[in-house]
């Protein structure tokens, strides 16, 4: 039985959020086949970690609202985007799967504020502070994409991508 004790808006921008960040984690996996299939081994890796990121996050949603004695809704996750016509068209759609996240994100957020729902608060306060690097490094792909004008420069990149922009650098 749901817990009264989240407010209902609360409860559905959870909700919304979760499958969001599950139907991202699908959309990542669907942009590492694209480049699995082009021999994009570096991106290939690293949209793959992002689709393990994005099921964490589904994740962290998914104890959160166990922990508060409320059952998670999942619902249908569409089918991804797979036909791209270039890796700019993978690395733009990867950044606006980002910003449509920090959207829902923010949305969660509002509604905990409004509802002065403490604990979800809390809980979006990691999804913010993390969007701020998942937008960064969004960016930085799609700005080194442009830049990789030649197939020399783009074998470089997809050699490093995953240093570029991977874990390691988020330490830093």
């Amino acid at each position: 039985m749901p817990n009264s004790k989240i407010p209902s808006k609360v409860l559905a921008e959870l909700n919304r959020q979760l499958n969001q960040e599950l139907n991202a984690a699908q959309e990542y996996l669907a942009l590492s086949l694209w480049c699995d299939d082009r021999h994009l081994a570096g991106f290939t890796s690293f949209f793959a970690k992002q689709s393990g990121e994005e099921r964490m996050h589904g994740g962290k949603m998914i104890k959160h609202l166990l922990d508060r004695n409320t059952p998670p809704e999942l619902t249908a996750i569409p089918a991804p985007k797979q036909d791209f016509k270039s890796l700019l068209d993978v690395a733009l759609r990867a950044q606006a799967m980002e910003q449509g996240n920090t959207k829902g994100i923010h949305a969660v957020y509002e509604a905990a504020l409004a509802a002065k729902d403490l604990p979800a608060q809390v809980l979006m306060h990691w999804f913010i502070n993390e969007q701020v690097e998942e937008e960064a490094w969004a960016q930085e792909m799609v700005d080194r994409v442009q830049a990789a004008t030649c197939a020399g420069s783009l074998s470089d990149l997809d050699r490093h991508i995953e240093r570029f922009l991977g874990d390691d650098k988020k330490d830093e």
